[in-house]
Formats: C-alpha cells, structure tokens, sequence
C-alpha cells in the first residue's frame, strides 16, 4: 500500500511504477504488454505515463474491460486511453489493441481478443465502489471464472460489458491498483480484510501494488 496526499500525487507515482516495470521488461524480454482499466483516475495515470521515457515502440497496450457503445462514445473506456496515451506518447498504432464491442458477434469478439492475449507485464485495475474491479459485477459472480480469458457481461449499471476474466489476470507478472476517493475507503478495507463476497478481493493478491490517495486510505 503506498499512500500519497491526492489523487494527481497517487497516479503520477503509479505512472512511474509502470515506467519502471516497463523498462525492465524491455530490457530483458524486448517488449512490454500493458493492461489498463478505465476511470477518471486512470486517465490521469495514463497523461503522466505518456510523458516518461520508455521504449514506446515496444510497447503493447490493451484493455481490461470495455463498454459496449459505440466507437466515440465517452462512456467507451477506449476513448480516454486514446486521448491520455496513444495520441500524446509515440505508440505504433499496431501495438495498441482494442476490444471490438461494436461487433454484432460479441461472444464471438471476445474470443477472437482471448486468441491475441499475452501473458501481460502489468495489468492495472481499479476498485469500484460496490467492490467490483474489471467488468466483474458483485451480482455476476460467473463473470469472474467464466472459461476462457475474456468474456461478456450481462446488462451491468445500464450497459454490457466485455472484461478480462481473472484466468487472464492470473498470468499476469503484476498488478497495480490505483484507488482514490473517501468513496472507496470502506470498500478499500473490505477487501483487505479478505471479504470474498467482493469480486475484487480475488484479484488482490502478493503481485499487487496498491496507490491510494489519503481520502482512501483504510487505516485513517
């Protein structure tokens, strides 16, 4: 748990957590697979990234989840990582990997993301306040270990979703949270005090590293 004074304080400091791993993956593996989560907060992560010094051309970002809305529509997590990172940091188009929810087939979408998907470097999620982290609704626990790496959602706080499933998570070398408001204190210190009727208690494990701003922190 690294607490810092504010949400901007508490992404920046992410962002350099996930410059670091990235350029020791890139150092040993010559490339760096990056999952990242949707949200305000996040975007400001993904703003700060954008600005340090890694090896862009070897990096490959994906997405946790997405929305099923269409392209452009600003409840589309895509549209953020868009404008935070691939249009301010020199990432090759191709390397940027977007989940196809426009798609008339999306069970069929979703597999086709599962097929690509690497053992990712990082993944960072973050903590809903009814304790969901990715796609994974408290009401859909079958979201969470749904065969396969990646699936839909049924009908989640108005639309459906596409979402890694915690199979996906499982390979993935690191995870980083980011938590920030006095809205997710509570729910902060349910999951860790270990409450599994929270889907994001079962991805928070030895791999994660948690930064919250001080409105979050549990202990205060």
């Amino acid at each position: 748990m690294r607490v810092r004074a504010d949400a901007p304080s508490a992404a920046r400091d992410a962002a350099n957590y996930v410059a670091r791993v990235a350029r020791t993956a890139i150092s040993s593996r010559r490339v760096f697979h990056l999952a990242v989560s949707g949200g305000s907060t996040p975007a400001l992560m993904l703003r700060a990234l954008a600005s340090r010094s890694v090896g862009w051309a070897s990096v490959h970002v994906w997405q946790v989840d997405e929305r099923v809305a269409p392209d452009g529509d600003d409840a589309r997590n895509a549209v953020a990582l868009q404008r935070e990172l691939v249009a301010r940091a020199p990432i090759p188009k191709a390397n940027v990997h977007l989940m196809d929810v426009t798609a008339r087939d999306l069970a069929g979408a979703a597999r086709r993301y599962a097929a690509v998907l690497p053992a990712f470097d990082l993944v960072h999620l973050g903590l809903g306040d009814d304790g969901h982290t990715a796609s994974w609704p408290p009401d859909q626990p079958a979201v969470r270990i749904a065969p396969g790496l990646v699936t839909m959602t049924a009908t989640y706080r108005g639309v459906r979703r596409m979402t890694l499933t915690a199979d996906a998570l499982r390979q993935a070398r690191h995870v980083l949270w980011l938590v920030c408001g006095s809205d997710k204190r509570q729910v902060l210190r349910r999951v860790l005090d270990g409450d599994t009727t929270l889907p994001a208690t079962h991805a928070f494990d030895e791999r994660s590293v948690c930064f919250i701003d001080r409105a979050a922190d549990p202990r205060s």
